[in-house]
C-alpha cells in the first residue's frame, strides 16, 4: 500500500518539466493544435485558458498519451519523450484529473483508486480495508470528502470528481493537470483544492489549472497560456494581466455583458412541487419532502452543495427517477411518476446535471441529437422513418442559432467537445419553446462565452414567460441570474428569499447547514 508521506521528486535541479514544442493535432483534416508551444516550469501553477474547442483538451490529452500529436516533441525535464499511452504518462510522473469522470460506476470510491495505486504497482497485492483507511485520511487531511466504500454510481457528481483528486493525490504525481478541478466544489471546497496545490507547488510539483474562472486565474496561478483556434495568442505572467484583457484574449476582443438581474412580474404558477421525497441509488432517502412553486416568468434557483438532493429533485422534475412520495404539477396538471416524453410533450424542456453521461447519446449523429425528444413528431416522423431532410434543416437551424461549432449536421457528437454538447442539449430543450425548463448545472465547464449565451437564452425564456428551476452549486452564479434563490440542505429546503433578500453570507451558511432564521 502507497503510505501518505511527503513527496520526494527525482531530478529536483531541472526546472523545466514539460516542453511541448510544435505540437499539431488535426482532427477531420482540422488543425485543432496549431503550432503549439507551452511550457511548464518547476513549483509552478500554469493556467491553460480557451475557449470551448480553441484546443486545450487536445493538447493536454496529448501530454497524458491518449492523443498522439501529428508533429512535434514533447521533453520532460529535458529529455524528449513518446508518450503512447496514459500508463506511459503516469511513468513519466504526469497525473490527469479529467473533466468528464474515468471511474467505474460498479466499484467503490476505495477500489476506483486501490485500481490507480495497482497500475502504478503491478502485482503488489492491496489490503481493501487498510486502502479504505488511508483514503479516509487523505480525505480529512485535504478535505476532500468522500465516503471509500460507496459505490461511483451512488456518488454524487461533486463527489465522483473528489474521488478523481483523491486517485491523482494517491499516485503522488509530480506533473498535475487539473481540468475544471472546482467547477463542482463549493467555495470552501476549492479554497481547500488550492490550499493542497500551493503545499504542491512548494514541493516543487507542476500544476497545469483548467479553468473558467478567472478568479481562480488571478489567485492561484503564476503564469497564463491562452489559446484561441488552436493557437497560442498569450503566453505571460497573471500578474503582469488581468481577467479582463485574458478575457478579450479568448474570445478575440468581445466580452460578454454580465446577466441581467432585474426581476420579471409572475403571471401564475407553472411548476408547483409539494411534499416531493425521493431515494437515491444506494437505497436511501435524499429528497425530504420539499415544497415549492415556480411562476410564469421567473426563475427559481436551487443554491446548494453536491450530494444534498438536487439531483434527485432534477430526476424527479425530468422524469428519470421516482417519487417516494409527494407530488409535483405542470401547469396544473399532476405530472408525478411520467416519463421523459410525456413531461416533454407538457412542455417541459430539460438539461441534464451530465452532459455527457445523461445528456446525449455520443455515437448518434448531432442531427439526431437534437431531434431526440420529438422523432416520432411532426415533422421529424414521415410515415415508419425519419424525414432526414427534415431533421438535417432543423440541425442546421440550431448549430447557426447557438453558435454550435461543428463542420457538419452529421458529425458523432461524442467528437465534439463538452461545450459545443451543451450548447446541443441547449438548443434541443428551449427550440420547442417549453413552459418549464429544468436546468441542472448548465454552464459548469464552460467557457465565458459559451456560460453568457446559456445564461442569456434561459433570461430570454423567463422573459417571454417560461418558468426556469435553475440548480448549480455556483452560488455567485445563482445570485446573478436567480429571482427568487432557494437553498437545499440534507434534501430539505432551508429557505426561500426573493432575490434582493438573498444576502450572499446568509445563503453560504445556509449551503452549509447553518440555520437561523431563515423563511
Amino acid at each position: 500500500m502507497l503510505q501518505d508521506k511527503k513527496i520526494s521528486w527525482s531530478d529536483p535541479q531541472h526546472q523545466h518539466l514539460v516542453e511541448m514544442r510544435g505540437i499539431v493535432k488535426r482532427f477531420y483534416g482540422r488543425a485543432v493544435n496549431d503550432c503549439v508551444d507551452l511550457t511548464l516550469r518547476r513549483g509552478e501553477v500554469l493556467a491553460l485558458l480557451g475557449e470551448n474547442g480553441a484546443g486545450k483538451s487536445t493538447l493536454v490529452k496529448i501530454l497524458y498519451g491518449l492523443y498522439t500529436p501529428d508533429a512535434g516533441r514533447i521533453l520532460i525535464k529535458g529529455q524528449p519523450v513518446s508518450i503512447g499511452s496514459p500508463r506511459r504518462a503516469m511513468s513519466l510522473g504526469i497525473g490527469m484529473v479529467h473533466q468528464h469522470f474515468t471511474l467505474v460506476p460498479d466499484l467503490t470510491a476505495a477500489e476506483n483508486i486501490a485500481l490507480a495505486v495497482r497500475d502504478m504497482r503491478r502485482g503488489i497485492f492491496l489490503d481493501l480495508e487498510g486502502e479504505e483507511e488511508r483514503i479516509r485520511g487523505l480525505s480529512s487531511r485535504y478535505g476532500i470528502v468522500v465516503d471509500p466504500s460507496k459505490k461511483v454510481r451512488d456518488l454524487s457528481v461533486g463527489e465522483r470528481q473528489r474521488v478523481e483528486i483523491l486517485k491523482v493525490l494517491s499516485r503522488g504525481s509530480e506533473i498535475l493537470v487539473l481540468d475544471e478541478p472546482t467547477a463542482v466544489l463549493t467555495p470552501g471546497e476549492a479554497g481547500e483544492l488550492f490550499r493542497v496545490i500551493a503545499a504542491l507547488k512548494r514541493e516543487g510539483a507542476g500544476i497545469i489549472l483548467i479553468t473558467h474562472k478567472l478568479d481562480e486565474v488571478m489567485a492561484a496561478s503564476d503564469r497564463v497560456t491562452v489559446l484561441r483556434g488552436g493557437k497560442v495568442v498569450f503566453d505571460g505572467e497573471t500578474g503582469r494581466t488581468d481577467a479582463r484583457a485574458l478575457t478579450a484574449a479568448m474570445i478575440g476582443g468581445w466580452a460578454p455583458a454580465p446577466a441581467r438581474r432585474a426581476a420579471r412580474p409572475t403571471g401564475g404558477v407553472v411548476l408547483e412541487v409539494r411534499g416531493l421525497r425521493a431515494r437515491g441509488g444506494h437505497g436511501a432517502e435524499t429528497l425530504k419532502g420539499v415544497s415549492f412553486a415556480v411562476g410564469r416568468g421567473e426563475i427559481f434557483g436551487i443554491a446548494g452543495v453536491s450530494g444534498n438532493g438536487q439531483r434527485e429533485l432534477a430526476e424527479v422534475l425530468s422524469g428519470v427517477r421516482r417519487a417516494s412520495a409527494g407530488w409535483f404539477s405542470v401547469n396544473g396538471v399532476r405530472m408525478t411518476g411520467k416519463k421523459p416524453r410525456a413531461l416533454a410533450s407538457r412542455g417541459v424542456g430539460r438539461i441534464p446535471e451530465d452532459r455527457m453521461e445523461s445528456g446525449a447519446v455520443l455515437d448518434l449523429p448531432l442531427k439526431h441529437n437534437l431531434v431526440l425528444e420529438r422523432y416520432h413528431l411532426p415533422p421529424f416522423a414521415r410515415w415508419l422513418s425519419l424525414d432526414d431532410g427534415a431533421v438535417e434543416a432543423h440541425a442546421e437551424r440550431l448549430i447557426a442559432e447557438y453558435g454550435i461549432r461543428a463542420h457538419s449536421a452529421g458529425i458523432e457528437t461524442g467528437s465534439l467537445s463538452g461545450g459545443n454538447i451543451q450548447k446541443a442539449i441547449l438548443a434541443r430543450a428551449l427550440d420547442p419553446r417549453p413552459s418549464l425548463i429544468v436546468a441542472s448545472h448548465p454552464v459548469r465547464g464552460l467557457d465565458v462565452g459559451a456560460a453568457a449565451l446559456i445564461h442569456e437564452k434561459l433570461l430570454g425564456e423567463r422573459d417571454r414567460g417560461a418558468a426556469v428551476l435553475f440548480i448549480s452549486e455556483d452560488l455567485d452564479e445563482i445570485l446573478s441570474v436567480a429571482d427568487t434563490v432557494g437553498v437545499i440542505f440534507g434534501g430539505r429546503l432551508l429557505g426561500i428569499f426573493p432575490r434582493a433578500e438573498a444576502e450572499r453570507g446568509r445563503i453560504g451558511a445556509l449551503m452549509a447547514g447553518v440555520t437561523g432564521g431563515a423563511r
